[in-house]
């Protein structure tokens, strides 16, 4: 891949840190009234909607999440990376999650269900 083996465990290290703290804001979020650990973009609000998804769903799914790209802080105004979350029905989900360590919270850009015809690896991988 091009990457040295100091530069494979700094992402590593990356990945996990947005891992566990995307997981704990969401677990954070679900007692507090004004559920200010997990913001929602407009965007958001939108495809919760098409989707026939709920934010309660959403907060359950990132609590046990996965990620499975990080994208560069470089381009971004914070870090973010798309997470794989599972509904309760077993169903896969898929977000979009900016990282806001500075203000303890995060922002949720986009959630989509994935399509299967453009995921593999247990919706882990894009195909092609």
């Amino acid at each position: 891949m091009g990457y040295s083996k100091g530069r494979m465990l700094a992402d590593e290290q990356s990945i996990d840190r947005r891992q566990t703290f995307i997981r704990q804001k969401a677990k954070e979020n679900r007692p507090d009234p004004a559920g200010q650990k997990i913001l929602w973009s407009r965007h958001t609000i939108a495809k919760l909607i098409v989707e026939g998804l709920s934010r309660r769903e959403i907060e359950q799914a990132l609590a046990s999440c996965e990620v499975i790209e990080a994208y560069p802080a470089r381009t971004r105004p914070l870090p973010d990376c798309l997470v794989l979350g599972w509904l309760a029905e077993g169903q896969p989900v898929h977000a979009v999650v900016a990282i806001d360590e500075m203000n303890d919270r995060v922002f949720v850009i986009t959630v989509y269900r994935p399509d299967p015809r453009r995921w593999e690896n247990g919706y882990r991988t894009r195909k092609g």
